[in-house]
């Protein structure tokens, strides 16, 4: 476990749901990933992601989820591709990331409380 943490520190990461609307092949990644395009809604657009998924989600598996991301990082550098947010996960016991995901729909842009 990390070290403790205040609820103000907490409330500055902004974590959001939104619904992934595009992805595409990353075949310059180092380790094997997907390029999202995540729809936050209207207050906070549709952002980018690169997301090393691979192995439990194809494609058609990711297009129309919605997912969790910290919004408020700054962007990142990925070789050719610029990452605006983080998409949220959990590794399982191989280390392959399982998405964290709400149990039912909310609309996009919510903050997670």
């Amino acid at each position: 476990m990390s070290g403790e943490i205040t609820f103000d520190d907490f409330e500055r990461v902004d974590i959001r749901i939104g619904t992934i609307i595009e992805v595409m092949a990353f075949p310059e990644a180092r380790k094997p990933a997907w390029k999202l395009k995540i729809d936050f809604g209207p207050e906070i657009g549709v952002k980018k992601s690169s997301a090393q998924i691979t192995v439990h989600y194809g494609e058609q598996d990711l297009l129309g989820r919605q997912v969790m991301a910290v919004v408020n990082f700054p962007p990142r550098q990925i070789g050719p591709f610029r990452s605006e947010v983080l998409t949220l996960g959990f590794a399982d016991e191989k280390g392959d990331i399982v998405l964290a995901m709400p149990e039912r729909a909310v609309p996009n842009g919510r903050k997670l409380m």
